[in-house]
């Protein structure tokens, strides 16, 4: 099965950047995450989100 949530240094490193800039981009609302119980959670969705966004924001400049 495939996993659907990640903890912040799994996203992280799937980003290929730090935590720290993970959590900035966390804080903004640019990535999207959950809270369960006391854990911060990245979907897997929200990081395909962020990386489409980044794409289509390439081609348009």
């Amino acid at each position: 099965m495939t996993r659907l949530l990640l903890t912040v240094p799994e996203a992280a490193e799937a980003l290929a950047i730090s935590r720290a800039k993970l959590y900035q981009l966390i804080a903004s609302g640019v990535v999207g995450s959950v809270r369960i119980d006391g854990s911060r959670r990245v979907p897997v969705a929200a990081l395909t989100d962020y990386i489409n966004r980044l794409a289509i924001e390439e081609r348009a400049a």
